[in-house]
């Protein structure tokens, strides 16, 4: 597994939403994970140690843990199916440790909070990481308060020319389902970028 650590919170215009940049904490691979508004703010908070006069959802999350003597050992982004990314929260207790499935924001956001380390499992970075980030660097509090109308540059195009290679494998695998998946993803994403 690759160890991984936030280094960005970026507006997504395509997805109305934000992108989470995960950077390998031993190479140069970034792993860009679209989240929505609300879980991008929980990041940023997190990120900027930010103390809310009552406990959000995260934190309430923490302290329900903390009470009931549960550690978050770790957390794993340990796959991608279809565009979405699926996530497991490893948790040790007196009885033994279990893995609970999570969407990746929440894990995010959970280990932020507790110090728990970040993986990703080298099947979802070989898949979906890009080498390079195109946009420049957004503070997470900026990236969070500004206003999610602005218009900025269009989606990295390492992104879409990993969507791209990734259609051109369905299809010579003649996995037809999930190219026709990925060929409306494009298009989602080149429609929403040429409207801003």
């Amino acid at each position: 597994m690759i160890q991984v650590q936030v280094e960005k919170i970026s507006f997504y215009p395509p997805s109305k939403g934000y992108a989470i940049l995960l950077k390998e904490m031993v190479g140069e691979r970034f792993l860009p994970v679209i989240v929505g508004s609300f879980e991008a703010q929980s990041i940023a908070l997190a990120l900027e140690d930010v103390q809310m006069p009552r406990p959000m959802t995260h934190d309430l999350f923490c302290n329900i843990l903390e009470d009931l003597s549960v550690e978050v050992s770790e957390v794993v982004i340990s796959g991608l199916m279809e565009g979405t990314f699926y996530s497991k929260i490893n948790l040790t207790s007196q009885i033994g440790t279990t893995d609970i499935d999570a969407r990746p924001s929440d894990a995010i956001a959970l280990a932020l909070r507790v110090g728990a380390p970040i993986y990703a499992t080298e099947a979802v970075m070989e898949e979906a990481s890009v080498q390079e980030v195109v946009e420049q660097p957004v503070s997470p509090v900026s990236a969070v308060s500004s206003d999610e109308s602005r218009s900025e540059s269009n989606p990295p195009e390492e992104y879409l020319k990993r969507l791209h290679e990734q259609l051109d494998r369905a299809v010579s695998d003649e996995n037809y389902e999930r190219a026709a998946v990925l060929r409306d993803k494009i298009r989602e994403i080149q429609t929403e970028a040429s409207k801003q």
